[in-house]
């Protein structure tokens, strides 16, 4: 990729606070579908993307209402931008109060040329400090396609006994109240007629916040976070008010309303 090896590399830093306010929105925004440290000062799982958001001037912004290139994401010609997955290390719950600082680098820019067109996917990094010391260590990827292209079409929902399942109201207030916490400006999640001229039968829910949810749950089934938390998100999950969480053994996913897996999880011990 001659034309963005001068990016691999870049870093942006941030700073923030886990205000009281903040916490708050995060619980009132994914509740009751998370897992409570036992101490109401120590975050759940996921807070970590209300932290340090990128914030970029709406000048920077495309049509889409994304920073698809601002910030460490370099111009990449396609147009349409999804969350592709990532994992989640977390060394210590972050506290109501810390100082964090958010430290990013932009590890890979990788072309394939696939069935449906050409694919672009790039992978950030970044290290969440909380009061100087490591909360979490994250790897985000993000795929670029063009607008002709097709998103993932999923798989369906496989049969078993689950040993934890939830149905979560993702609707749009949900959807709304994420992209407010994560300072989220992508119209896809809360302006259905863009959704819709897009060629999606209503808004998308975020990839963070199935993520979030995810390991909330694998966390509440083990009673505790686990060390490696890794996912990907398979195909668009729409807004719906009977989207089910569904965990078994180390292993979570979500399902969307007609049975379709749309993003599955794995629990990990630190090494595996």
């Amino acid at each position: 990729m001659p034309e963005f090896e001068d990016w691999i590399g870049r870093r942006a830093e941030a700073l923030d606070v886990a205000t009281p306010r903040l916490l708050a929105e995060f619980r009132a925004t994914l509740a009751p579908h998370l897992f409570e440290p036992g101490d109401p000062d120590l975050a759940p799982p996921g807070f970590h993307w209300s932290l340090a958001p990128a914030v970029p001037p709406a000048a920077e912004l495309g049509e889409d209402g994304s920073a698809a290139h601002a910030g460490l994401v370099p111009p990449i010609p396609l147009p349409r931008r999804m969350w592709a997955g990532g994992s989640i290390e977390t060394f210590a719950p972050i506290r109501r109060g810390a100082a964090i600082r958010r430290l990013s680098t932009l590890d890979a820019v990788t072309r394939r040329d696939g069935s449906s067109g050409k694919l672009y996917f790039v992978t950030l990094r970044h290290v969440i400090m909380a009061e100087g010391s490591p909360a979490v260590h994250e790897r985000q990827d993000l795929v670029f396609r063009d607008a002709s292209s097709q998103p993932g079409a999923g798989r369906p929902e496989s049969e078993g006994r689950d040993d934890l399942a939830w149905t979560v109201n993702a609707g749009p207030v949900m959807l709304f109240r994420f992209s407010a916490l994560t300072f989220n400006s992508h119209r896809i999640h809360y302006d259905e007629h863009y959704a819709r001229s897009e060629g999606y039968p209503g808004l998308l829910v975020q990839g963070p916040l199935q993520a979030a949810l995810m390991l909330n749950q694998i966390s509440a089934l083990k009673s505790s976070v686990p060390r490696r938390f890794d996912y990907r998100c398979m195909a668009p999950l729409f807004s719906s008010p009977s989207v089910r969480v569904a965990s078994r053994g180390d292993e979570v996913r979500v399902i969307r309303a007609d049975g379709i897996t749309t993003a599955e999880g794995r629990a990990r011990a630190q090494d595996t």
